[in-house]
């Protein structure tokens, strides 16, 4: 068995324009003292990251690890989430989307700019030596989830299908260099859950690229059972978010939340050992699939500061992480074997 690296800590939801959250090496300056080891970078911020410079210079990208380095921190991975969302858009949410891309984009430029840039999340991670990327799927067919009305035949297959073609290329490009493209399933995404990660596998003929970013929180508020998952696709988990939720549901909301702002929701995300995550078993589950990754805090949650988030979250991964052992905790009591042992044993002579 293998051990994961962490902590680390998803910067998206902390950058801002004022210090110590407006620059990376600003950010490095604030996480490493909280015993961060690691950073993963959101390829669309330009305070962090210039995505063109890093997929086309290996010198740019050198410098961006040293600047890390002088904080005592690395870089677990480029994630490229909305590009990803943005790659797939269905009409009607071209106008959420749209702060997510270029402005005055037709749908074929769209695709094009979103293709473009995953490609270079994979040239940037090449560069910078990483091995995964983070992304959402993007899709056609989320506001169809519910079966009604009535789906006709063959509405989710072409989806997918579609889905799968836009991918491919970004996909190929990942296989070549030995990058993971790894889906976070995640609601507004076609791939949601294990169902929708098995459909884009079949469609995709089981694309080696095609892993996960595995991050329970969205599981717990789905009601599907997160343990179970890694047993089921532990083998292409690439990447891990450590972020907890809670599901409480009521007489009045359950999993759809009734439009309510997350503190109204009964399902919401924590700040770590605030939800119903149990992070001890989806530690060990991961270790013994042989999960040798980083683990990396991704803070959401409607209460807590994102201050005090981060200031807890990294004790809470270091006490989590497995040093996974190489030796059996039996072996003192065993002894030398053979054949003709074996078969003295076994009662065979």
């Amino acid at each position: 068995m293998a051990s994961m690296k962490g902590p680390g800590i998803f910067l998206a939801q902390f950058l801002r324009d004022n210090p110590p959250y407006d620059s990376l090496k600003n950010i490095g300056r604030w996480v490493a003292p909280l015993g961060y080891r690691g950073v993963q970078i959101p390829t669309w911020d330009g305070r962090v990251i210039d995505l063109d410079q890093a997929a086309e210079s290996k010198a740019y990208c050198d410098d961006l690890k040293a600047t890390l380095a002088d904080c005592g921190l690395e870089v677990t991975e480029l994630a490229a989430h909305l590009q990803g969302q943005v790659l797939a858009v269905h009409p009607a949410y071209e106008v959420g989307i749209q702060p997510f891309h270029p402005e005055g984009l037709s749908d074929k430029e769209r695709t094009a700019w979103a293709t473009e840039q995953l490609k270079k999340a994979v040239r940037a991670s090449v560069n910078l030596g990483t091995t995964s990327v983070p992304v959402l799927s993007g899709g056609f067919a989320w506001h169809l989830m519910y079966p009604w009305p009535q789906r006709p035949a063959g509405l989710i297959e072409m989806a997918f299908s579609e889905l799968y073609r836009r991918w491919q290329p970004v996909l190929d490009v990942a296989r070549d260099n030995g990058i993971t493209v790894a889906y976070e399933l995640h609601p507004g995404s076609d791939i949601y859950d294990g169902a929708t990660f098995e459909r884009f596998l079949d469609v995709s003929d089981s694309h080696p690229a095609a892993c996960l970013n595995y991050d329970p929180s969205h599981f717990l508020l789905q009601q599907l059972d997160y343990c179970e998952f890694i047993r089921l696709y532990g083998e292409r988990i690439t990447a891990f978010h450590v972020k907890d939720a809670e599901f409480r549901p009521s007489g009045r909301v359950g999993v759809y939340g009734g439009y309510q702002p997350w503190p109204g929701r009964a399902g919401r995300f924590r700040s770590l050992g605030d939800g119903q995550v149990d992070f001890s078993r989806v530690f060990t589950l991961l270790t013994e699939a042989g999960y040798c990754g980083w683990a990396v805090l991704e803070w959401e949650c409607c209460i807590k500061s994102p201050e005090q988030g981060a200031a807890e979250g990294a004790p809470f991964i270091a006490e989590r992480i497995i040093e996974a052992t190489e030796v059996a905790f039996d072996d003192f009591a065993g002894g030398k074997s053979d054949d003709a042992l074996n078969k003295k044993m076994l009662g065979l002579d």
